[in-house]
């Protein structure tokens, strides 16, 4: 499992993973809740601006998350949801596969959820948080969601600045659910050993 803060660089190290140990990867924000979902978390940005909080574990479907884990796990293939954040929804669905990998790698904004839940179905082996500096992970962030147009450009530097000053508390919370912190190197350093690559 990789977690850590929105922007921490948990794609670039599964992209690591996935070139230099041909470990499959499970996008976990794909779990996230349809738009209209009327069990879906509200805040309020500056201005008075109300936005659904994705932030919140509230947004995101963590017994899917786990069931679809579990069954990559135990069978080498599964079919996730593919969510578009630019539309607030899920649009199809894609099959992954094992391909005779001994390990999958799975990462998300809420990754340290499931820590308990896969540990429990004994499908767990290890748990990384990635972190940074706050203010790096502050740009990475930004970048990406412009590029990438995920919200308009005010919103998500109103946002961004709000997940800047929470991000210690992220990264705490995610060393409370069972992760070990680590800069992305670092993560990826020990997760290859695990996977002996």
């Amino acid at each position: 499992m990789v977690a850590g803060p929105s922007g921490s660089g948990k794609s670039r190290l599964c992209r690591r993973l996935h070139d230099r140990c041909g470990l499959p990867v499970v996008n976990l924000d794909d779990f996230y809740k349809d738009g209209d979902d009327p069990t879906l978390p509200w805040t309020t940005l500056g201005h008075g601006q109300r936005i659904v909080d994705w932030d919140d574990p509230r947004s995101w479907s963590r017994e899917d998350a786990l069931d679809a884990l579990e069954t990559f796990c135990r069978e080498g293939a599964v079919d996730l949801p593919v969510y578009d954040l630019a539309h607030d929804g899920r649009t199809g669905t894609h099959r992954v596969e094992a391909g005779g990998a001994a390990y999958v790698v799975a990462e998300g904004l809420f990754a340290q959820e499931v820590v308990d839940g896969l540990a429990r179905r004994g499908v767990l082996a290890d748990a990384v948080c990635v972190r940074n500096r706050p203010m790096l992970t502050f740009w990475r962030r930004l970048t990406r969601d412009l590029r990438e147009r995920r919200k308009p450009p005010l919103v998500l530097v109103r946002r961004g600045w709000r997940l800047m000053r929470s991000e210690p508390g992220v990264v705490a919370h995610a060393v409370a659910r069972g992760c070990t912190p680590a800069t992305g190197d670092q993560a990826f350093d020990r997760l290859s050993r695990l996977v002996g690559c």
